[in-house]
């Protein structure tokens, strides 16, 4: 292979410009009315603003941590949009936007980072896992997930599909590969969709792979796309053709999002270390939410009143997020040792006991100064 051939630009499926032109694609046919149009807007400006928030709160010190969406909302209210209510999701910890979409309320996810649950909801109420830290480990769970469903023969037109997602930095985990190789021999119904923000954390993506990662799958013997990762429309086609692929009995299939991260990796992070400004600026003006504003603009779809609407809701949302953050329980220290197991367990009821004399001890001496 020549040089210039391994240097080709890869296709990168888009039916909304960054103008907010529309586009057609023949493997992605979209058919979409302007009331979709108008609720995918909202979702973009609502988890957009519950973002900001977050990271409000984390800096005020009402949060422990928080990894913020912003630049990533179209990947994932377009992807999470595209699920049917019997598919199953497993996300990182970044997919607060595909939480919005399965139901997830956001006091249940501020939770989390705040330190009041070790979980926060029940997959099967939502269809949607719990968050993983581990970086790649969610691959292997969704495709363990989908071998089941595919055992229990849950496929068909109306059937299950899996969906896991994860970074670029992700696909340089061992996890993360052994998943694409048991998915590919099982023929397993997953979709694994890739937010290729261009940083894992400070690491730009020349340092983790010499080809696009869509091209990856290929080496698995499974398809791959590259989707423009800050149109939602075009997420929200490529994810739904994945998921019926997935769902009929075609096996799995690697999208890649092509979008960028426009805030810290998380809050203990500082971008400006390791990226240029520029490089920032190029990406604003990729902006998804402001495209999908020039479209339903331009089309003549929405109005002012619309716009103002939606912003009224999106502050309505901050203020009900703060209160809600600030009113969260905080847990009995005990709570740590609740559902470790799902039956009782020696080990844990002894270690439970050990650390509840260790906290009575405190009051013990306590008790003593006060006599």
């Amino acid at each position: 292979m020549s040089n210039n051939t391994a240097q080709e630009e890869p296709e990168l499926v888009q039916l909304l410009t960054p103008e907010g032109e529309r586009r057609t694609h023949p493997d992605y046919p979209l058919d979409i009315t302007p009331d979709e149009v108008r609720a995918l807007y909202r979702d973009l400006v609502l988890v957009r603003r519950f973002d900001t928030e977050a990271v409000a709160l984390q800096r005020q010190g009402e949060l422990g941590l928080w990894a913020s969406l912003l630049g990533q909302e179209a990947a994932q209210i377009g992807s999470g949009r595209a699920l049917r209510p019997q598919d199953m999701a497993f996300p990182s910890y970044r997919e607060h936007g595909v939480a919005w979409c399965r139901g997830i309320p956001p006091k249940d996810l501020l939770s989390m980072f705040r330190g009041t649950t070790n979980g926060g909801w029940d997959p099967h109420d939502h269809g949607f896992h719990l968050y993983t830290i581990v970086i790649g480990s969610q691959a292997l769970h969704a495709t363990g997930y989908a071998m089941g469903v595919q055992r229990d023969g849950a496929l068909g037109e109306d059937g299950t599909a899996v969906i896991a997602y994860f970074g670029d930095g992700a696909t340089s985990q061992g996890d993360t590969n052994e998943a694409f190789n048991y998915a590919a021999v099982n023929n397993a119904p997953v979709v694994f969709f890739c937010q290729n923000n261009q940083w894992a954390i400070s690491e730009p993506m020349e340092r983790q792979s010499r080809a696009p990662i869509y091209r990856r799958a290929a080496g698995f013997g499974f398809p791959g796309v590259r989707v423009d990762g800050n149109d939602v429309l075009a997420c929200l086609a490529v994810t739904r053709a994945a998921l019926q692929h997935a769902r009929e009995g075609q096996g799995p299939l690697l999208i890649e999002a092509f979008t960028y991260r426009m805030g810290a990796h998380t809050t203990n992070d500082d971008p400006t270390r390791y990226r240029v400004s520029a490089e920032l600026e190029e990406w604003r003006a990729k902006d998804p939410i402001a495209r999908v504003r020039a479209y339903l603009e331009n089309e003549g779809h929405a109005d002012d009143a619309f716009f103002a609407a939606v912003e009224e809701e999106a502050e309505r949302l901050g203020e009900r997020v703060r209160h809600e953050c600030r009113a969260l329980p905080d847990p009995d220290p005990l709570d740590i040792f609740h559902e470790v197991y799902a039956e009782p367990d020696v080990h844990t009821d002894r270690q439970r006991a050990e650390f509840a004399d260790y906290l009575a001890s405190f009051e013990d001496a306590a008790a003593e100064g006060v006599r």
